[in-house]
């Protein structure tokens, strides 16, 4: 049995299919689908169904699946952990959501590189369900998402809670205002991030929880999309806190709800089994730090 075998079915069982499989391990289908025939003689049972285009997992695949990630996990882990030397350059892969990621991340980044020197960081802007996802697998080791997370495969460490802020154009008739009611937008038109972002879905609950539905006139991809177009005053939305910077100032002002204000609470998601390595837990460290002392800003 080879350590090729076991990540070629690993990758079958969650790609579902040979041939996607095989272009996420860099294999041509046949050589992929030798390999796993091959595993399967040697164990002398089915791993897979073949089901047309599909390959669903037998009661026997899905017993040697669970293993095989874990014998995977254990290599990686040694692996880094025997590489992970102070002499050495370290790397890590950190991931965010969109909405953290310019306003958290970017800054944190120039400090680790100032502070942490040898320790190169690599980062992705994700969705919140396809950061959890690359933690499961193994892609990265933390990512910085909003709470809920339910998983018990993963550690969870509260990071920060903040509060969601109106924000509207600096011409806008609330500009003057500072703080408003929920009864005071409910006529509005809003500006949100896409159905995919966790932000608008909270911001989604948070209106079901006053009953009514915001009048969603933009929907956008990007944080600096959406305050461009509340900039030029054809809507207001809601932001994290964190997403407020000083430039702002020229084109937007943020303002507090009143009541039972919206809020959001960010954690910091690792694998449970995944060797930490010194990097990631001197890049957290950097964060822990960075989020604290910003956090006194903010109250000052």
């Amino acid at each position: 049995m080879e350590m090729s075998q076991l990540r070629y079915a690993v990758a079958v069982a969650e790609a579902g299919n040979f041939t996607r499989a095989a272009e996420r391990c860099h294999v041509t289908q046949p050589a992929l689908s030798q390999q796993i025939i091959n595993l399967e003689d040697e164990l002398g049972q089915k791993l897979f169904h073949r089901l047309g285009r599909k390959a669903v997992l037998t009661e026997a695949g899905a017993a040697f699946l669970e293993r095989a990630r874990r014998i995977l996990f254990e290599v990686e882990n040694a692996t880094k952990e025997l590489q992970d030397h102070p002499s050495l350059d370290r790397r890590i892969t950190v991931g965010a959501l969109p909405t953290i990621a310019p306003y958290l991340l970017v800054p944190l980044l120039a400090r680790c590189r100032k502070e942490l020197p040898h320790l190169l960081v690599h980062t992705r802007e994700d969705f919140r369900s396809d950061l959890l996802r690359a933690v499961v697998e193994g892609d990265l080791d933390l990512a910085i998402v909003s709470m809920p997370v339910k998983d018990p495969r993963l550690s969870i460490e509260p990071l920060m809670t903040e509060p969601l802020l109106l924000v509207v154009s600096k011409n806008h008739p609330f500009a003057t205002r500072r703080e408003l009611s929920v009864n005071d937008i409910a006529d509005e038109t809003f500006v949100t991030m896409g159905e995919s972002s966790t932000l608008a879905a909270q911001i989604r609950g948070f209106f079901g929880d006053h009953n009514f539905v915001p009048k969603i006139g933009y929907r956008c991809a990007q944080i600096a999309t959406l305050k461009a177009i509340v900039g030029l005053g054809l809507g207001i939305s809601i932001l994290p806190q964190v997403d407020r910077q000083p430039e702002d100032r020229d084109t937007l002002v943020y303002l507090r709800i009143a009541g039972s204000a919206p809020r959001r609470e960010l954690a910091i998601v690792r694998h449970l089994q995944r060797y930490q390595s010194r990097g990631a837990e001197q890049f957290l460290a950097l964060l822990r730090d960075h989020v604290s002392r910003n956090a006194v800003l903010e109250s000052d």
